[in-house]
């Protein structure tokens, strides 16, 4: 598995200045299964006021939900803090959010197995809930009970879908029970967010 080049020089800067930086979501699972990534998602245990201090062209009109946006010459970047969410009100977003720095923890908030594998400077893949087994058996499975993942994100049907359709796997089976149960629950979102994701590849 070669590393982004990228990835590896930002995450020497971080280091310097005292803090993680990993390889999250559909990159480290592209990589995974040796798919070039389209683009490069990062997580990091720095806070955006943090990162300004030593990444001063940091785009940080979303600084608030710890997440921020970096302009390079490989492509542009986002890098994402490590949080715990709750009170999804709206069926898409959290109403709180709260930065922390447990990898365990943040993975808690993430949608499926095989998009919550952290991937180090090293190579190294941290795995809480069997994604890197799901990989293998070509599986998309919600980490947690599914139907309280559907429930926070309605939109996240769609990805399943999406994510099987891209990678020729199958959809668990208590994933697509609970998908099926619920998949009224779609005319909540605005149309324009299920147009977009219907879009996606």
């Amino acid at each position: 598995m070669k590393l982004p080049e990228i990835f590896l020089r930002l995450s020497s800067l971080y280091a310097e200045h005292g803090h993680r930086l990993f390889l999250i979501g559909g990159t480290s699972r592209d990589l995974l299964l040796g798919i070039d990534p389209s683009d490069i998602d990062l997580v990091t245990d720095a806070t955006p006021e943090e990162e300004k201090a030593f990444l001063p062209d940091l785009e940080m009109t979303f600084a608030r939900f710890g997440s921020v946006h970096l302009k390079t010459e490989a492509g542009d970047i986002d890098i994402t803090t490590l949080r715990r969410e709750s009170g999804y009100k709206d069926s898409r977003h959290p109403s709180k959010i709260e930065f922390i720095r447990d990898l365990k923890e943040d993975s808690l908030r993430r949608d499926f197995t095989i998009n919550a594998l952290y991937i180090d400077c090293q190579g190294n893949v941290s795995d809480y809930h069997g994604g890197l087994e799901d990989l293998k058996n070509r599986l998309i499975r919600f980490i947690g009970d599914p139907a309280t993942r559907i429930q926070e994100d309605p939109l996240r049907i769609l990805r399943a879908e999406r994510f099987a359709k891209r990678l020729g796997f199958q959809i668990e089976e208590n994933t697509e029970k609970a998908m099926e149960e619920h998949r009224d629950l779609l005319r909540l979102l605005n149309p324009e967010k299920i147009a977009m994701e219907m879009k996606k590849e």
